[in-house]
């Protein structure tokens, strides 16, 4: 679907977000290195989560339920910019997210995606070809962080792993949270979003 969308937006179609939560997922980037996955392909299996690769940048991720998973699918020449602006873009629409309920979240230098003081709660790895994005970032609402002890998470053995339910004590619902994203995003990028039923236009139906 992904690369669907990137194409037409590079023959100039308009820009898409695709906003979703996966079953129990590893990726791993596309110059990730392997060792991060503790565990074995099959003893992942076996606990219901698949290892799939990615060309996206970054390491090794965890993608499952009560994680807002964000596709933004932008061509960066309409706004003259680069992959490191876009980058710290996607960080902003996050850390405005989270603000809109009550978690102060900032960055950390050299090291991408949102922090809560020495935890990330949100990762970022993109893909940018032609000038068009994809990929995007993963932000932890009600994600159960025990998945992030078979990896290490983004290739950073020194930091930790959390989620606004872990900082609040209490489950989120994950489609207010999903709306403040949007909201954000549109702010950030100076878009005007609809929502469109893009999984079945991708089936082809």
């Amino acid at each position: 679907m992904q690369q669907r969308i990137a194409n037409e937006v590079r023959a100039g179609g308009d820009p898409a977000l695709i906003l979703l939560e996966h079953p129990p997922t590893y990726t791993l980037g596309a110059r990730g290195n392997g060792e991060h996955l503790l565990l074995s392909r099959e003893a992942f299996a076996e606990r219901g989560a698949q290892v799939v690769e990615s060309d996206r940048g970054g390491d090794v991720t965890f993608h499952g339920p009560g994680q807002l998973v964000a596709y933004p699918i932008l061509d960066l020449r309409r706004f003259g910019q680069g992959p490191v602006w876009y980058v710290r873009s996607l960080e902003g629409v996050l850390i405005e997210t989270l603000a809109r309920f009550g978690i102060v979240a900032g960055r950390v230098a050299g090291r991408p995606g949102v922090w809560v003081r020495q935890e990330k709660i949100a990762a970022i790895g993109v893909r940018v070809a032609r000038g068009v994005t994809t990929h995007g970032f993963a932000l932890n609402v009600n994600t159960d962080l025990s998945y992030f002890a078979h990896i290490v998470p983004c290739g950073i053995a020194d930091a930790g792993v959390t989620s606004m339910r872990q900082l609040a004590g209490a489950d989120f619902d994950v489609r207010a949270v999903e709306a403040e994203v949007i909201a954000a995003f549109g702010r950030q990028f100076g878009l005007e979003l609809h929502e469109e039923a893009l999984m079945e236009a991708a089936l082809g139906r």
